[in-house]
């Protein structure tokens, strides 16, 4: 194996910065418009494949790959480089979308959006991490603005190409269009993007990465489908979680002996580094509970259709990028945590404006609120990033990047299994990870309690998220 060491300045000279971030964004838009496609397609499949039963997993598979294997991917890259995980993860999302798309039944399918979302595992933490390397600390709340809104318009097209593709093509197309354009993607970052490679031994820590990534797909799949597949108190829940955190500790003891581990200790030692981190798991917290409960409140209870509340939630994610373009000048003068501080306080605001909402508010309502809390986690996530990866060198930039992102994908999982149990206790039905539920067959009187006891959860959310943005130390990188 070999290491690089490279700064940002010699990645700067000699790469071209404009297409290189071109294709991040063609990377990451992929990543983005394949967890949302296939929500308006799953009828066209079941159509197709049969297996209704698990069509839940197609998503819930996809977001477990994804999260299980960002770690490795970010500390491989920063043992090998950026260059060689971007093309790898192309590669694992291609493969997996031709799988997917030739699919014959639907355990097939299940395997397949496995495989892509291992290739959205390297894609999406090896993206953020060569914004790092290729823009200073002043550019790059600017350029993550840019990559938070290919998330936000993917939020909007994917649905709608899934609906599209179902109706009009095959719904296998919306696997065989992401073949042409990471086509494009990776001849972009092959041409345009440089690194000068000193090669040096190095240990991979295999180890480390079994552990991790059996202890972490258990402790996630426990917190997806407990009180769906299976109640919480059942035996296999309990056996899987507790499998889970077993395995985890192993981990924890096999990282203190291994030569170059997969997480350093390091990373849990640094105030900085576990307030950003905590900061990010919140985030994932605050989002899922959104992009899953206000389409059902603005479906179920106010009775719209689902292009309309789809876009009521995109209120959010035009809020995010606005607001993460202008966060780093903000930072610039203010500093990280003042910053964060800033966007958690909106947030809190936007989250208190959630419990407002009932029978008798407008879906005008429904966005403004939405672009609040989006306008506020744009003002929290960029500048915590930042922060953390102001904090390390090149060598170690792979693995902040990994973990803060890693961080997110546990709070997602855990939002899925908080939001879904007060959901649940509240209707006295199963709400799957997707939103969809035969909660929406319930008066809108009920399904309005129960939203409205998640919008409750969601507000005590956004306090701690202002309290983890808090625990940040007062003394911080300085930006510039």
């Amino acid at each position: 194996m070999a290491q690089q060491q490279i700064t940002r300045a010699d990645v700067g000279l000699r790469s071209e910065r404009g297409p290189v971030l071109l294709a991040i964004m063609l990377s990451m838009g992929l990543v983005a418009i394949d967890a949302t496609i296939l929500a308006t397609a799953v009828p066209s499949i079941v159509n197709d494949l049969g297996g209704f039963a698990q069509f839940p997993w197609l998503f819930s598979i996809y977001l477990l790959a994804q999260a299980v294997s960002v770690p490795i991917y970010a500390k491989f890259s920063d043992q090998v480089g950026r260059k060689p995980i971007m093309l790898i993860g192309i590669a694992a999302f291609v493969l997996g979308s031709v799988l997917c798309g030739v699919a014959w039944s639907m355990p097939a399918l299940i395997v397949a959006r496995a495989i892509q979302g291992l290739g959205a595992g390297a894609v999406q933490p090896t993206s953020m991490t060569m914004i790092g390397d290729l823009y200073s600390v002043a550019e790059r709340a600017k350029v993550q603005g840019y990559v938070a809104s290919v998330w936000a318009i993917s939020s909007v097209v994917g649905p709608t190409l899934g609906g599209l593709f179902s109706d009009y093509l095959s719904w296998r197309w919306i696997f065989y269009v992401n073949i042409p354009l990471a086509a494009i993607a990776a001849w972009m970052v092959i041409r345009r993007f440089h690194e000068d490679v000193h090669k040096t031994p190095h240990a991979i820590d295999y180890r480390g990465a079994v552990l991790l990534t059996l202890g972490s797909s258990l402790v996630i799949l426990g917190l997806l489908e407990g009180g769906v597949i299976w109640d919480w108190d059942s035996l296999p829940s309990v056996g899987v979680l507790a499998g889970g955190g077993v395995l985890l500790v192993l981990f924890g003891l096999a990282e203190r002996r291994a030569v170059e581990p997969i997480l350093p200790g390091w990373v849990f030692r640094r105030r900085i580094l576990n307030s950003t981190n905590l900061v990010s798991l919140t985030v994932g917290v605050m989002v899922i509970g959104l992009t899953s409960y206000v389409p059902l409140f603005s479906q179920g209870v106010l009775g719209t259709s689902a292009v309309v509340a789809g876009f009521a939630l995109a209120a959010m994610t035009v809020g995010w990028p606005l607001s993460a373009s202008l966060a780093g000048r903000i930072y610039l003068r203010l500093g990280f945590r003042t910053t964060a501080l800033l966007g958690a306080a909106v947030t809190v605001v936007g989250a208190g404006l959630l419990t407002l909402l009932g029978p008798q508010s407008s879906v005008w309502q429904v966005a403004a609120t939405c672009f609040v809390v989006g306008v506020g986690l744009g003002l929290v996530a960029s500048p915590t990033l930042v922060a953390a990866q102001a904090t390390v060198d090149w060598k170690s930039r792979g693995v902040v990047t990994g973990t803060n992102m890693f961080a997110r994908s546990m709070g997602s999982a855990l939002g899925i299994a908080i939001f879904g149990a007060i959901a649940n206790a509240s209707l006295g039905h199963k709400v799957n990870t997707h939103g969809s539920s035969t909660a929406a067959a319930v008066p809108a009187a009920t399904l309005d309690t129960a939203i409205g006891h998640v919008f409750w959860a969601a507000a005590v959310t956004a306090v701690v998220l202002l309290a983890a943005v808090a625990l940040m130390p007062r003394k911080q990188p300085k930006p510039g």
